[in-house]
């Protein structure tokens, strides 16, 4: 995606179709696939399967009963391919990340987590909505300007309300100003606005905010600490890590502690949705991040880490979804059910 670009944290792709701007279908389309279609009735909405809530004290998030994956699992069903069917179960029974889309941010902020307060959970979101996001490649896009990305920020802060939420804030947007991929003139307004974005979405009451931090295998702490200060960490609930990438927790881990000794000893969370046989080695090292082969989903999401330091492992990237039109995949964000298939079968 990134040309010559290597070692990027490999963003594109990590929810539905809702980075995608400019036509209503496709929001419609996301909003779907994302379980948050409202009240609508229809086959597809009857044949969803039952998924249960996990155990609260193990994992506080909410599982979404009607999402990519629960959907794949009825169909299976219906087919009688009960294999199949209980593979992708794997994946249907975890929470997962819910990426609010673009055009409607307070109706779909209150969907979310009006239906987990309802099941007695906590809504994990993700905002992926910065001006210049994604350099111009899979998921390029993002709000128009920085007055357009403040009414947004703002809309998705009314929508939470007083309800209990973990926001993933901005996967990538502070690593591009680190490597350069972010133009030069860009980059005083996007610390503004995701200081700006921490600033609003802490006034919610019950709000936690994890501002993005790339991965380990991208850059170095070193080259990370000014930056989170820069973004407004300090009032930020800590910083994310790997999120849509394939690091294993032990050496995130790792580089989290060293990360946070830096700003101000503040915890981290981990996506561990694929990251069960740590990131490939093989084909052209600039798509490695793309769809690769083999991989598996890793530690079911869980407020139980055994580290003072890792506040969760969650699942932010969404398993089964495309990272983008390479090896045989979709386009950015649909649902593939075959590579689903491939992540359950190869973990353990």
């Amino acid at each position: 995606m990134y040309g010559s670009y290597t070692g990027r944290s490999r963003t594109r792709g990590r929810a539905a179709g809702l980075r995608t701007t400019g036509t209503a279908a496709a929001l419609g389309a996301a909003l779907l696939l994302a379980g948050c279609s409202g009240d609508g009735e229809g086959d597809e909405k009857k044949s969803a399967p039952t998924v249960e809530q996990q155990p609260k004290e193990k994992d506080p998030y909410w599982v979404n009963p009607d999402g990519n994956a629960a959907r794949q699992v009825a169909a299976y069903q219906e087919e009688g391919d009960q294999r199949k069917a209980d593979l992708i179960r794997r994946i249907a029974e975890q929470p997962v990340g819910e990426w609010i889309g673009p055009d409607a941010p307070q109706d779909e902020a209150r969907r979310v987590t009006e239906a987990a307060e309802k099941a007695d959970r906590y809504a994990l979101l993700v905002l992926y909505n910065i001006p210049h996001r994604d350099c111009g490649q899979f998921s390029k896009g993002g709000a128009a300007d920085g007055d357009a990305y403040r009414a947004w920020v703002d809309g998705v802060a009314k929508g939470i309300g007083n309800r209990q939420a973990t926001v993933i804030l901005e996967p990538d947007a502070l690593l591009h100003l680190v490597d350069g991929c972010t133009p030069q003139k860009h980059h005083q307004e996007r610390y503004d606005l995701l200081k700006g974005a921490i600033e609003r979405l802490k006034r919610q009451p019950a709000t936690k905010v994890y501002v993005d931090a790339g991965n380990a295998g991208w850059q170095s702490p070193e080259a990370l600490h000014e930056p989170l200060w820069r973004a407004g960490i300090a009032k930020a609930d800590g910083f994310s890590l790997n999120v849509s990438n394939f690091r294993t927790t032990a050496v995130s881990t790792e580089f989290g502690k060293k990360l946070s000794v830096k700003v101000g000893d503040k915890p981290f969370v981990i996506d561990t949705s694929r990251n069960g046989n740590g990131p490939y080695e093989g084909g052209d090292p600039a798509e490695t991040w793309c769809n690769p082969p083999g991989r598996a989903l890793g530690e079911p999401p869980t407020t139980e880490t055994g580290d003072e330091l890792v506040d969760a492992y969650l699942w932010i990237k969404r398993p089964g979804e495309s990272d983008g039109d390479c090896k045989g995949g979709p386009k950015a964000g649909e649902w593939w059910p075959e590579y689903a298939l491939g992540l359950a079968r190869a973990t353990g």
